[in-house]
């Protein structure tokens, strides 16, 4: 055969100009990767969310030590396994499993025919039913209740009281506005880190609401926005944040931005948390994470009596179900509910208010 004249090779799906046999794989994968990510732009992700991908893309295929076709169930389980013995918490460990399976659907979908073609390589998933992780943290609601409302006041009531006392007025009272956003409009710590300025429309709605922009999607399906009211007073503390603490911050749209004006890092809202709890200096037992926050949110407004299907669509939720794993009411929740209801009936029983 002449030199440098292709050849055909009839496989499964219809038959395709088969590539030069000596592709190298590692090129091609990288070649793999950059279509990837282009599909997270066409999908319109945050530059944010692709940087933090990408990395952790890299470190999975990285840790496998092989072309992804050529990943086995137990190359997985090797992976998954060295992640346990380093320490590394069951949500990183989800998150490498999950960034491969987003990886390999997208091979299946776009290289499946050029990947058999070059290196004789029919694609299957290794991620398994056995090696799948599942969706429980190890600060999930299953294991750890979120605080209370009145821990949550008690830690806003000192970092107001620090306001007053920090060293820098910026940060804190940024830091204040913040983690009050997180608690009572039940965000992740990256859609707030996402959020500019011109997300607050304070006219819409009774309480005004937010354009949470990039709300995060499910299944990679890319930003999934929605509005969500300012609840418990948030509107005037983002008032109060816009005139008297922004202008102190660089000039640029984001809402809370760091002292460059560009966007606080997800991984910096988390350890600017832990800094902030340790002045404090509660207990250990008495902390919480950012994501505690948000499952604060959903457990609080669920116990006062807002419906379930309103605090999906606050917390933006794909499913009720999903929800539910959010909400871990107190201890006393049933006595509490019984005594409402009783209350209530004997009122309508009377005539009488029963709160007289």
């Amino acid at each position: 055969m002449p030199v440098g004249e292709v050849r055909l090779q009839v496989i499964a799906g219809g038959a395709v100009l088969q590539g030069p046999l000596t592709t190298d794989p590692w090129q091609f994968q990288t070649m793999c990767i950059d279509a990837f990510v282009a599909s997270w732009r066409a999908r319109g992700f945050s530059p944010v969310t692709i940087d933090n991908d990408i990395g952790l893309l890299e470190r999975t295929l990285t840790a496998l030590g092989r072309p992804a076709w050529e990943v086995t169930p137990e190359d997985i389980d090797r992976v998954v396994g060295d992640l346990a013995v380093q320490g590394r918490k069951t949500s990183t460990r989800r998150e490498y499993v999950q960034i491969f399976k987003g990886f390999h659907r997208f091979l299946q979908a776009r290289k499946a025919v050029e990947i058999e073609a070059a290196f004789g390589v029919r694609l299957v998933c290794p991620v398994d039913e056995f090696n799948a992780s599942r969706h429980v943290g190890d600060d999930s609601p299953a294991l750890l209740p979120p605080p209370t409302p009145e821990r949550v006041n008690e830690f806003f009531d000192f970092m107001k009281q620090r306001i007053a006392t920090a060293r820098k007025y910026g940060p804190a009272a940024r830091d204040y506005a913040m983690f009050r956003t997180l608690y009572h409009a039940g965000l992740r710590s990256e859609e707030a880190s996402l959020l500019d300025q011109p997300d607050l429309h304070f006219t819409r709605g009774p309480f005004g609401k937010l354009h949470v922009r990039f709300g995060k999607g499910a299944h990679t399906s890319g930003p999934r926005p929605r509005w969500v009211p300012m609840l418990d007073g948030l509107d005037l503390v983002l008032r109060w944040f816009l005139q008297d603490v922004r202008p102190k911050f660089p000039d640029s749209p984001v809402l809370f931005a760091d002292e460059s004006g560009g966007n606080l890092h997800r991984g910096t809202i988390r350890n600017r948390l832990r800094y902030l709890m340790e002045l404090e200096g509660r207990p250990a037992a008495e902390r919480f994470s950012p994501h505690a926050l948000r499952r604060a949110c959903a457990t609080h407004n669920y116990e006062r009596g807002v419906d379930l299907v309103a605090i999906q669509q606050l917390l933006g939720h794909w499913t009720v179900s999903s929800t539910m794993r959010y909400v871990r009411p107190s201890a006393t929740f049933i006595e509490d509910a019984y005594q409402r209801a009783v209350a209530s009936t004997l009122a309508e029983l009377t005539g009488k208010d029963s709160t007289a």
